[in-house]
């Protein structure tokens, strides 16, 4: 029996064990109608079915056009625009957790079947549009050998890659296009088990500051807290000595990071807990608050309480705050970044967020970017879907995860299937 047909017979059996039946389209915003908890066997799940994009792209809303302009990669994950236009590309795939239930084992195989097959680049690839006209020409290696690169930043002249294991940085001079020397370790990141391995990371705007997500090691605890020290938050780092302490906690996974322009807030994509239903629990944006607690693994969405979780922490609970924003569930939004009034009235002011999308609801969700429109600094508004087409009829042609914006006036978005970048700007 061949992989395909293997996982479509298991996901067949998972179905039957699962919540079933065609679950109510997801909320999204800052009040979302929470449904009771549905409790089964194992959730529901739909394999992404991978298919070529051959003559296909991406639909991007009128008025704007979408363009490959790297392809061939090894995983790419997250983006980094640098001053001169080059773009920097994390490439690669992490995590070792081993199994615990039987979910993982049915689950483990059906998720695999809709990534990408090709091995973990470990690496930074470089493209460089030398005469602006939006063909990336040169696409070279910048720096190898890394272990699972995910979060970028760029501070003074220093170049700071947070590894699955380790925050690392190169000096970085404008315009080169190889690292000139191996990575300097400035602090070790949490990386034993590694159930959540991606380590997102942005910079203060004042560059004195990095901060680093790191997800849980589990759904909700089934390997006990100590297996959370360090894991579901965010943490701040001075990149000069290395000294680390929790910056906000109870963030399940957050997997993008950005600072919102005009201000020192930072904002955050997370991740939340599985096996509550097909609309439990929210995937949620939110600008993180210094020393705030975000409910998990004790509740969530504020006050609701996860009776999975023992014992239960009741003053925890009292403390959790709100998230700002719904994006749905198990959207599994892995990109973030706030837009620039290049990319167009209608898309001026806000977020754009990456959303790789579902595997264990029965109707899948994500598979696109959206746009959350802000209004006053906050969000306001539904989802304004801006890069679709990712998933058609059944066939999954590409995955997205990090989305950068070019203050010149375009989108970057990372999508690891089809290991393409693609750039999506204005009709001029």
């Amino acid at each position: 029996m061949n992989r395909r047909v293997a996982c479509t017979a298991i996901a067949a059996v998972v179905l039957l064990a699962g919540c079933g039946g065609n679950p109510p389209p997801p909320e999204y915003g800052a009040s979302p109608t929470l449904p009771e908890p549905q409790r089964g066997l194992l959730p529901s799940m739909v394999i992404a079915d991978p298919g070529e994009w051959g003559d296909r792209r991406p639909v991007v809303p009128d008025g704007y056009r979408i363009d490959a302009i790297a392809t061939g990669l090894l995983i790419p994950r997250q983006t980094l625009v640098l001053p001169n236009g080059d773009i920097l590309v994390a490439e690669g795939r992490g995590g070792n957790a081993p199994k615990l239930k039987p979910k993982d084992v049915v689950a483990g195989p059906i998720k695999s079947a809709g990534t990408t097959s090709v091995e973990s680049g470990n690496r930074l690839t470089l493209l460089r549009d030398a005469d602006g006209d939006g063909t990336y020409e040169l696409q070279t290696v910048f720096a190898e050998n890394l272990d699972a690169p995910y979060g970028l930043a760029l501070v003074d002249g220093s170049l700071y890659v947070a590894n699955q294991g380790a925050l690392v940085r190169f000096d970085y001079t404008e315009g080169q296009t190889r690292a000139s020397a191996e990575p300097v370790e400035v602090t070790k990141l949490p990386s034993e088990i590694n159930h959540h391995w991606t380590k997102a990371m942005t910079a203060s705007p004042d560059g004195r500051f990095l901060y680093v997500g790191i997800g849980s090691n589990s759904n909700i605890t089934e390997r006990g807290m100590t297996a959370e020290v360090d894991r579901a938050m965010v943490w701040r780092i001075d990149p000069q000595t290395g000294m680390h302490s929790p910056y906000a906690t109870g963030l399940r996974n957050p997997t993008a990071l950005a600072i919102q322009p005009g201000t020192d807030q930072l904002w955050a994509v997370v991740n939340e807990r599985d096996e509550l239903g097909p609309n439990l629990v929210p995937d949620y944006l939110t600008s993180v608050r210094e020393g705030g607690f975000y409910g998990w693994p004790y509740s969530y969405w504020g006050g609701n309480v996860d009776p999975r979780v023992m014992p239960q922490d009741p003053e925890k609970v009292a403390a959790a705050i709100v998230p700002d924003y719904a994006l749905g569930s198990h959207v599994a939004a892995l990109g973030l970044d706030f837009s620039t009034p290049a990319m167009g009235a209608a898309f001026a002011e806000g977020a754009f967020v990456g959303e790789h999308g579902s595997w264990n609801r029965s109707e899948p969700v994500g598979y696109k970017v959206v746009f959350v429109p802000f209004r006053n600094g906050r969000p306001a508004g539904d989802p304004v879907d801006f890069v679709t087409g990712f998933r058609v009829d059944g066939k999954t042609y590409g995955r997205p995860v990090g989305v950068t914006v070019d203050p010149r006036g375009a989108l970057i978005v990372a999508d690891d299937l089809s290991n393409t970048i693609w750039r999506v700007t204005p009709s001029r």
